[in-house]
């Protein structure tokens, strides 16, 4: 059977706070927890007024006080902004407070835009997108603490983290499998690459002391509700807050509209077609027609699920119909 997990950006919704987000986040872990998922992540992004996971370690030492079993990790770290010493550090410290639960996914996307990334991260002369894969292999360094960098990572030094690999691209599969580490692609809203990346990622993995076979993570977006109609209701903040961002103009995520694609130009559905392809919207049969396609189409081993709800308990409700889904306790 599939695995299934969730993906949350820690919306702030308007007319809330982030402190607000920050408390619907535990909320929604221990929901995930209580409903089978297998891991809960938080993804880094900065200078957006609409997201509140920008220092993730907190973020996760916050859900992982809120939780007892579920893996807690990053979806991922922006490794070219940070110090790989850092890094260790922050997830050092989260595996002796939550030892076996952790997760660290690394990407090299800079998780905004390049004024933001310089302000991350002030000298990038030696560094940035180019030194991400002699970065994971310092980070790797620091937690077998063997002595390669010749410091010790305190906390980090022995810590038992399940790094992966990130990605929207050929680069994050081919990196993936030469370092023989599991691969989790973003589908869930840069979908164009997913098929191919998926064949290159198991054509060319080489076994590792981590991992003896390919194992890969897809990002798929869930909108379950009641009837199909209630979904695509509850899809419309985050359909709104996509096209918010595509057209420059990022902001909190804001409440549902009825018909909202109706009333959407070309432009905007052509947008939201593109981005939500790897999507499930409407009720408990739509929404398993959906990922069967998906898990079919791609031969995921796990389905990392996401979706923003202005209303924090329907969120709650569709992911639990979503794992309703994922166990087949929905029939087709």
């Amino acid at each position: 059977m599939t695995k299934y997990s969730l993906l949350d950006l820690v919306p702030v919704r308007e007319g809330s706070s982030v402190g607000a987000a920050l408390n619907e986040a535990t909320d929604l872990a221990a929901h995930a927890e209580a409903h089978g998922f297998t891991r809960y992540w938080v993804a880094e992004h900065h200078g957006m007024p609409g997201i509140a996971g920008g220092a993730t370690a907190v973020v996760l030492a916050h859900v992982g006080a809120a939780t007892s079993s579920i893996r807690i990790g990053a979806g991922g770290i922006m490794l070219p902004n940070h110090a790989p010493l850092a890094i260790a550090e922050q997830f050092g410290t989260l595996d002796a407070l939550y030892p076996g639960r952790i997760d660290l996914g690394l990407g090299r996307a800079p998780g905004s835009d390049q004024r933001v990334m310089r302000a991350m991260r002030r000298t990038l002369d030696a560094n940035g997108p180019d030194a991400f894969p002699q970065d994971i292999l310092e980070l790797q360094s620091y937690f077998a603490n063997d002595g390669q960098t010749g410091i010790e990572a305190t906390p980090g030094a022995g810590a038992e983290i399940e790094m992966w690999v990130l990605g929207s691209s050929l680069y994050g599969a081919q990196l993936a499998a030469a370092l023989g580490l599991p691969y989790a692609f973003a589908s869930h809203f840069a979908p164009d690459a997913l098929l191919q990346a998926a064949e290159t990622y198991r054509r060319h993995f080489r076994p590792s002391a981590r991992l003896d076979k390919p194992y890969m993570a897809a990002g798929f977006n869930v909108f379950a509700a009641d009837t199909d109609e209630e979904g695509r209701y509850l899809a419309s903040s985050m359909e709104q807050s996509f096209v918010a961002l595509r057209t420059g103009n990022p902001g909190r995520l804001p409440p549902p509209v009825r018909d909202y694609r109706a009333g959407l130009g070309a432009q905007g559905n052509a947008i939201l077609d593109h981005v939500l392809a790897c999507s499930g919207i409407g009720s408990a049969r739509t929404v398993r027609a959906a990922i069967d396609a998906f898990v079919e189409r791609t031969g995921v081993d796990e389905v990392i699920l996401t979706g923003a709800t202005f209303d924090p308990e329907a969120r709650k409700k569709s992911l639990a119909i979503a794992a309703e889904v994922m166990d087949a306790r929905v029939p087709a």
